[in-house]
């Protein structure tokens, strides 16, 4: 128990190394991320659970008596982002799978990780918090509509089976960790073992980082010019929305507006992959596995930027 305690918090401490660790084991050992490409779908469930436990939800509270910047934020990242990127990808003509992967992954939440970033980088994480929990009560309803319906995407699964998926799993998320909180976890414990369910949350999200891997070597050596496309498109939009969303909330003040564009450059495709399962086009699934690597790896030059402006 005691070794368990001790690897788990280790796990926390150095959390973006290992996480840069399981993409980097996913896209060297085929095999293995083959393997794990059934526990993608349970282990991004777990680690949305672990994330909303670890969240507090009186941050929200606060944040509904002044709604204003929560409101205009989230109506920005699920229905402006996407649409500004639909309008992007077809201006430029990409390949259908990626430009469908572009607008999913503007239309989705931000991470649930967010907050535990906005600390890293001393960013605004109590506003974070409030994003996070109420844009992904608000997906289910959103990104079907936007991604089948508003801006006609093709992802060979009906609206309602699209909304009843993602409902399922943030909804699932949600009762898990109001139970879990509630009835299972005291306040006081869950402070005390805030390191230990960080380190299980980092498990889940090397799990992640692994199982999303599976295909995307074979892919690379069958269409190399695809995924290079792909790793630059990445980039390319993560770093876009990230200044897109700084630009417009700066008036509010630059840590509000960096925290702003943190959020909006940095979605959670996971989910979105996880909802879609067998029926996501391949180009979609590299897209997603390859979009993880801007998101652990931008935060290291933001950090540095934020510092000097904040």
């Amino acid at each position: 128990m005691k070794i368990t305690s001790i690897f788990l918090t280790f796990l926390a401490h150095h959390a973006a190394k290992f996480l840069a660790v399981g993409v980097l084991i996913g896209l060297l050992l085929p095999p293995l991320a083959d393997l794990m490409r059934p526990a993608l779908a349970p282990a991004i469930f777990i680690s949305l659970t672990l994330a909303l436990i670890r969240l507090d939800f009186g941050d929200v509270t606060a944040y509904l008596r002044r709604p204003g910047l929560l409101l205009v934020f989230t109506a920005f990242a699920l229905f402006v982002s996407p649409i500004v990127m639909a309008g992007a990808v077809w201006a430029l003509g990409l390949p259908g799978g990626l430009a469908a992967a572009l607008v999913l992954m503007a239309a989705s939440a931000p991470i649930a990780s967010a907050p535990t970033f906005a600390l890293i980088l001393g960013l605004d994480a109590a506003f974070a918090i409030a994003v996070v929990v109420l844009s992904h009560i608000l997906l289910p309803f959103t990104l079907p509509t936007m991604a089948l319906w508003l801006l006609g995407l093709e992802l060979q699964i009906g609206l309602v089976e699209f909304m009843g998926r993602l409902a399922f799993m943030i909804g699932g998320g949600f009762a898990l960790a109001i139970i879990t909180k509630r009835w299972l976890l005291t306040p006081a414990a869950k402070e005390r073992h805030a390191a230990h369910l960080d380190g299980l949350m980092v498990v889940a999200l090397i799990v992640i980082g692994i199982a999303i891997m599976a295909g995307v070597t074979a892919f690379f050596f069958a269409r190399p010019g695809f995924v290079f496309l792909t790793i630059a498109a990445a980039f390319v939009a993560n770093a876009s929305l990230q200044a897109l969303g700084s630009l417009v909330f700066l008036p509010a003040g630059r840590r509000l507006a960096f925290t702003a564009g943190h959020m909006a450059g940095n979605c959670n495709m996971a989910l979105i992959l996880a909802v879609l399962a067998d029926r996501a086009q391949m180009e979609v699934v590299i897209f997603f596995a390859l979009a993880q690597l801007p998101m652990y790896m931008l935060p290291i030059i933001a950090n540095r930027v934020y510092r000097r402006l904040l």
